[in-house]
Formats: structure tokens, C-alpha cells, sequence
């Protein structure tokens, strides 16, 4: 075989080594979603001085985050009633109003002012802020539990590109990016969108070293009242074959098939922990599987 043959393959290996190569030299980075519950819990705190551990040690960190209680909390207090259908928020306009008010101000803001006595350098976002979670509405579908018929779920959007542009600019000049899971289109229409598949589609598109999902169990557990059943690691097939056999139910199902999409998407490994004590994220991050569950390919 000639050697023109072999110039092609050879510059195909090339790019990938250099590719690799770049990649072991840069700065982990970890998307860390936090969710509603653990925002107004007393763990913020702790979870909040970690990820400024982590940033001062040299990681890129993005966060995402939710707001779910807290915005039933001011439907209600709005005189709105608040609808969810299969365990998904019907969001109509005053609804989403809600979510602005709640999830990209207060919830923002506040989360921000943590990170900031914590000693990062955090910049709100929402998917307004340039576009950067762009979304479309999602069409009505048939959800299980809620009948055969397809239901529309208002002003709900999937996320259709997330502009890793800005987000690489804050993090190479040393800001954490804080996201609100609001997504927009081009035309200016605001989205409410599910915290965890933002969280997902940002640590794909900027290929993250690691999600961690911060929520208020410890990890996947063998048993749901033992608290030290937790598994430290699951591949996707053993996670497939927990899902089958019963031994992960309820929400956690949602969140395990999330998780493999994500891995699927290129993200290298996925951690599922809570209920957090001082210095255990930072632990997690560096030791998988020490703190709470690692999810792997």
C-alpha cells in the first residue's frame, strides 16, 4: 500500500491523539445540577462552599438548577392552582411567569450570592441570556399514567442547542456559569424546561468530565429505607437490569434513563449523591463512587 493510502488514516489518528491530548491537559470540568429542595435545604451551603473548593483547585464547574418547590409554593400563594400531569408541570403563561420569577430571579440571584461568599465568580443565565439553552416547544405526547390521548403541557420546551460558545468564554476567563433551566427560541419565547435534561445537554455538549446530580437521597440504593444499601457503581447494563428486576423504582427510573442518554452522548461518567456533608462533593468529584453512585458506560 502506497503511502498517499496511508496519509488519510494517519491524519485521522493524528487529530485524535492531539484531540486527547488536549483534552488530559485541560482543566476537569463538571456540570453539578442542583435541584429546588436542595437550594432551600440546609445543604446549600455546604454544597455551595464545595463547588468553591472545587473552582479554587483549578475545576470548571457550570451549574444548573431548578426551582420546582419554590414555584408551586408562589403559584399558590398567587391563588394559582398549580397542574401537573404524570408527574410534569403544566406550565400556562401565568405559570411561567412563576418560573421567571422564582427560578431565573430569586432562585438565581440567591444561589449566586452563595457561590459568591464561597469565593467563585458566578454569572447568572437563563436560556434568554443570549440564547444559550435554545428550546422549542414540545408537542403534545402520551405520557404514562395520564391516558391514551396526547396531552400539551403549555409553555414546556426541549432543548434543541445549547451555545457552548459563551459558556467556554466564562469558564476560560474564570467565571462559574450559573443556568436557570429556562430555555428560548429565536424569537424571543421562553420555555420551561426539566432541570435534569438541561444539566444533560450541557455536560454533553461541552463533554463534562462529570454530572453530578445533587438531590436529597444519597445515591441508588438497594433499598430504599437503607440508607448504607447505596451501590457506589453501576454500569448501564447493571443499571438496565436494576430497572427491570425492581430494585430502582419511582423516580429514580427517570433519572437512571436520563443518565444513560447522557452518558451515550458523550458525557464520561455521572454522579447521583445527597444529603452532603462538608467536603463530601469535592470527595465525590475526585473519588468516584466514594460519597454517592457513579454511573459508567
Amino acid at each position: 500500500m502506497s503511502s498517499e493510502d496511508d496519509l488519510p488514516s494517519s491524519r485521522r489518528t493524528f487529530r485524535t491523539l492531539k484531540t486527547l491530548a488536549s483534552e488530559a491537559a485541560r482543566p476537569e470540568l463538571y456540570v453539578i445540577k442542583l435541584g429546588g429542595e436542595v437550594i432551600a435545604g440546609p445543604d446549600c451551603a455546604v454544597i455551595t462552599r464545595d463547588i468553591g473548593a472545587l473552582v479554587e483547585a483549578g475545576a470548571r464547574v457550570v451549574i444548573v438548577h431548578g426551582g420546582g418547590p419554590q414555584a408551586t409554593k408562589l403559584q399558590e400563594a398567587l391563588g394559582q392552582k398549580p397542574v401537573q400531569i404524570a408527574g410534569r408541570r403544566v406550565t400556562d403563561a401565568d405559570a411561567l411567569d412563576v418560573m421567571k420569577m422564582v427560578v431565573a430571579g430569586k432562585l438565581n440571584v440567591d444561589l449566586c450570592a452563595a457561590l459568591l461568599a464561597a469565593g467563585a465568580l458566578p454569572i447568572g443565565l437563563h436560556g434568554a441570556s443570549a440564547c444559550v439553552i435554545e428550546a422549542e416547544k414540545r408537542p403534545p405526547r402520551v405520557y404514562s399514567g395520564a391516558g391514551p390521548d396526547p396531552v400539551d403541557l403549555g409553555f414546556v420546551g426541549d432543548v434543541t442547542t445549547v451555545r457552548h460558545e459563551l459558556v467556554d468564554l466564562l469558564l476560560s476567563k474564570g467565571y462559574t456559569p450559573v443556568l436557570a433551566c429556562l430555555g428560548a427560541n429565536k424569537q424571543g419565547q421562553v420555555f420551561n424546561i426539566n432541570a435534569d435534561i438541561v444539566a444533560n445537554r450541557v455536560a454533553a455538549e461541552l463533554r463534562a468530565d462529570g454530572l453530578i446530580l445533587v438531590s436529597d437521597v444519597p445515591g441508588v440504593l438497594r433499598d430504599v429505607k437503607d440508607p448504607a444499601s447505596r451501590i457506589r457503581s453501576i454500569t448501564m447494563k447493571e443499571g438496565r437490569a436494576l430497572i427491570t428486576e425492581g430494585t430502582v423504582t419511582k423516580g429514580m427510573i427517570v433519572k437512571l434513563e436520563e443518565s444513560f442518554s447522557a452518558l451515550v452522548a458523550g458525557v464520561r461518567r455521572i454522579h447521583i449523591v445527597g444529603k452532603l456533608s462538608p467536603g463530601d462533593l469535592t470527595r465525590e468529584a475526585r473519588t468516584p463512587g466514594s460519597v454517592g453512585t457513579v454511573l459508567l458506560p
